[in-house]
């Protein structure tokens, strides 16, 4: 079901919430019209969705699915009436007010949900999680920002930022479908214990990439909007972007997929080893993957919205002809497949602002090789200190805390350049722990 309401969302924002933050003279109007749009677009995709309920779960050969998707799709309607508040704190750049709101609604979900698993709700445990979020999340976002909803609506304002949005609309909706195709066809050809497998493999590492490439997207995008009319100093904090991008997702995808084993075992049970190496594979697929959404924000804060949809569509035909080739193949042929897929989308994501900035993938390549190269080795002697223990917990402690200290030694020797700014990371935390102190 999440799939459907994955897609769901990306219908009703549309791209616009985009519009607004690369527009610079935007007025409340303009937020007004955003808002009403996305109001009326979730009310329609709910009914709809509301209606299908009955072919979805046929689809499935699931009955059960039906009053569950017409609860949790009431999700979609709350995830509306918050969209353009979280735009405005982005436009600003409080990033710590989004950070605030967002965990109080997910532990309060969470906690509901755990609440209602031990009181064997089942699946519906999930939808009362999901559903207590979104509740959640429009109680913080008012009181939070400043800022009334009205319905007001300008077909000229409407206009524009749908023109620029509709392109981000048409990529979503291709990205949606072609990332939720595998789930879809391996639900219905293979078991539902070939699925469990796929789905939480890549729904774990896709934590780990999107925390980092969902802050990343949110603070990178309306930072290089902000600077799109001094190209020079763009092109500078684009580069410095992608160096510490990679310096931090290189060493995180390589831990997790180092520790994988450990991390199963403690916490998933024996039951769940069969998704090892998928994480591995999906770790692999993820490290270039924050680095492929700064390269296609890149063109977006420069208002180039059609050249990404033609850059996302350039992709399409290589997503489709993998997925014919490992679907029949089987579970494993489908990771494996997607993995070689994501680094060869990379080069793609990499080759247009390559072309119009002269910053492309063999230049991006060159500043991040070092830290490739201090990875790999990072990862092959925490994959040596872990086997020296056969708890799995000293296992993930020790390598964890190894795998940092070598990654950090190894980067200063190597004279990494975004060691420096880690540093001063740290002598500011200090500092202030100190002063609270005194």
């Amino acid at each position: 079901l999440s799939v459907f309401q994955a897609m769901s969302q990306t219908f009703i924002d549309s791209g616009m919430g985009s519009g607004l933050i690369q527009k610079t003279d935007r007025t409340d109007v303009d937020f007004s019209t955003v808002f009403v749009f996305n109001l009326i677009v979730s009310v329609i995709a709910y009914i709809l969705l509301y209606l299908a309920a009955p072919y979805i779960a046929e689809f499935y050969h699931e009955p059960r699915l039906i009053p569950l998707m017409r609860a949790l799709m009431l999700s979609i309607v709350f995830y509306a009436l918050v969209a353009v508040q979280t735009v405005k704190l982005r436009i600003v750049l409080d990033f710590k007010t989004i950070a605030i709101i967002n965990v109080c609604k997910l532990t309060i979900g969470g906690i509901v949900g755990i609440i209602a698993a031990y009181n064997d709700c089942k699946s519906w445990s999930l939808v009362y999680q999901t559903l207590t979020s979104a509740i959640i999340g429009v109680f913080l976002f008012r009181i939070f920002v400043d800022w009334k909803p009205s319905i007001k609506f300008s077909k000229k304002s409407f206009k524009k930022l749908f023109g620029f949005g509709s392109k981000l609309l048409c990529a979503g909706i291709v990205a949606q479908i072609f990332n939720n195709l595998y789930n879809i066809f391996i639900g219905r050809f293979y078991s539902a214990k070939d699925l469990a497998f796929y789905s939480k493999a890549h729904t774990y590492t896709n934590v780990v990439s999107n925390s980092i490439t969902g802050i990343l997207q949110q603070v990178s995008y309306p930072l290089l909007a902000s600077l799109k009319k001094d190209k020079e100093h763009m092109l500078s904090v684009y580069k410095r972007l992608i160096r510490m991008t990679a310096f931090l997702v290189l060493p995180t995808m390589a831990i997790f997929a180092t520790l994988a084993k450990p991390l199963v075992l403690l916490f998933l049970t024996e039951k769940w080893l069969p998704i090892v190496p998928y994480l591995r594979w999906f770790c692999l697929a993820r490290v270039v993957t924050p680095v492929s959404s700064l390269n296609m924000n890149m063109l977006n804060a420069n208002g180039r919205s059609d050249l990404f949809l033609k850059l996302d569509l350039s992709k399409l035909p290589l997503g489709i002809v993998t997925m014919i080739i490992t679907v029949p193949l089987g579970v494993d042929a489908v990771v494996i497949g997607g993995a070689i897929t994501s680094l060869i989308c990379f080069f793609i994501n990499a080759w247009l602002p390559g072309k119009l900035y002269g910053y492309g993938p063999l230049s991006q390549l060159k500043d991040i090789f070092p830290m490739i190269g201090i990875t790999s080795l990072t990862a092959l002697s925490t994959f040596f200190i872990i086997n020296i223990f056969d708890s799995n917990l000293l296992q993930i402690i020790v390598g964890s805390i190894s795998s940092i200290i070598i990654y950090y030694i190894l980067s200063y020797f190597v004279q990494i350049e975004e060691i420096k700014e880690v540093n001063n990371v740290l002598k500011n935390v200090i500092n202030r722990i100190f002063k609270r102190k005194d």
